[in-house]
């Protein structure tokens, strides 16, 4: 199994990566794409300790994604200290941990908040966020950290206003879920904080339902309150929370730094509107900052790439290297802002694609274009290797990028 160790320190200590989270700077590691174009098919160890097979090609890994049937994603995961009703208690409302039919029931609920129309409304408030970042980064001058200081408070007070959660929390939850998401931790102490951050959701919908308001959260109450109880509107909440800032946020850091890797990229991204679009998919694609979503159970005997994977195996999915396969888009490994639309997978695919993929688009849509047309001559303020990568979080990124214009 390939793997690689931290070279700090502490390295003896930090435990080893599996190949689908190994990178280099923005690329998957050679080895990932050696086996999509041999085989297709290899063993891993998950971060949670256990064997999985992972899936490289893009065709493979959208037909699997696309069928909920054969792929599960109701398993008993470790629970490492929970009991069984604390561990069950813990998974409900998560819709990653839900199949249909009962994941078509939570969804569905869902659905309507995120559709493009609706996401059209928060526009306006997103524009303004955006640009009160700005200012802000403006008045305080450069050297700044886009990290802290833009790519990951906006989508956080986006989905903090949408969802109906005090933004004056956010350093505490947002420490919490980053820890959370960190393979280098302990497995206890990523335990301890996602019972802390249900527990801190559980007061907000408790809130909720004793006077709602005209969040979303108060939206599922009064439209629902009869059909979902206080741990499923828990678990609906803490999914949308962490997803609704950990992903945008670092799409955010990670992909300016690209276009400042890439300046003839960046200048078409802040001097022709029309291409913004285009060069948010490009970025998901060429990113991928979700390694590999959650994983899957096969539920029966299934091939695949060839191979017969038995019934009761976990099943992981390389998302970087699907959306590098060749098969997919020609150079694949070129940032090229001017492509055609792909059916990339960064927001995954089928019944669990990403029911936050519009309002995500949006914020990005919006925040790219501001920042680099705010400052014209945008430039790192650090040399180009030294880089910080979220190298152990199940959601890449960057832990800071100093700027300055």
């Amino acid at each position: 199994m390939s793997s690689a160790t931290d070279s700090s320190t502490d390295a003896p200590a930090t435990p080893q990566l599996p190949l689908h989270m190994l990178r280099n700077g923005f690329d998957p590691v050679p080895d990932l794409a050696a086996v999509r174009e041999g085989s297709g098919l290899a063993q891993v160890r998950t971060p949670f300790g256990a064997d999985a097979w992972l899936v490289t090609r893009h065709a493979d890994v959208r037909a699997l994604l696309g069928d909920a049937q054969s792929f599960s994603n109701v398993w008993k995961r470790p629970d490492h200290g929970l009991s069984e009703q604390e561990a069950a208690e813990m998974r409900r409302g998560n819709l990653l941990a839900y199949d249909p039919p009962e994941h078509t029931r939570l969804r569905r609920m869902l659905t309507p908040e995120f559709t493009v129309r609706r996401m059209r409304r928060l526009q306006p408030r997103i524009e303004e966020i955006v640009e009160e970042h700005l200012d802000a980064m403006e008045r305080a001058g450069a050297p700044r950290d886009l990290v802290a200081d833009f790519a990951l408070p906006v989508p956080s007070l986006v989905i903090c206003e949408l969802l109906g959660v005090p933004y004056e929390d956010r350093a505490e939850f947002q420490e919490r879920t980053g820890k959370a998401l960190d393979t280098s931790l302990p497995e206890e102490e990523r335990l301890r904080l996602n019972v802390e951050q249900r527990a801190y959701m559980r007061e907000l919908v408790e809130r909720a339902q004793a006077d709602p308001g005209e969040d979303m959260l108060g939206m599922l109450v009064r439209e629902h309150g009869d059909d979902l109880e206080t741990p499923d509107l828990t678990g609906i909440a803490s999914l949308l929370l962490v997803a609704g800032h950990e992903t945008t946020s670092n799409m955010l850091g990670l992909g300016t730094l690209a276009l400042l890797r890439h300046p003839d990229q960046l200048a078409l991204v802040r001097d022709e509107p029309e291409r913004v679009a285009p060069a948010v998919e490009e970025l998901m694609r060429w990113l991928s900052i979700v390694h590999s979503g959650a994983p899957r159970v096969t539920t029966t005997d299934v091939e695949i790439a060839g191979q017969v994977v038995p019934a009761g195996s976990i099943v992981v999915f390389a998302l970087p290297a699907a959306n590098r396969d060749p098969e997919l888009v020609d150079d694949p490994e070129k940032l090229d802002v001017t492509r055609k639309q792909t059916n990339h997978i960064g927001f995954g695919h089928g019944v669990h694609h990403c029911v936050g993929a519009p309002l995500a688009r949006m914020e990005m849509c919006t925040a790219f274009p501001a920042l680099l047309r705010r400052f014209p001559n945008l430039r790192t303020a650090t040399p180009d290797d030294e880089g910080e990568f979220r190298s152990y979080h199940f959601v890449y990124g960057l832990k800071r990028l100093d700027v300055a214009w």
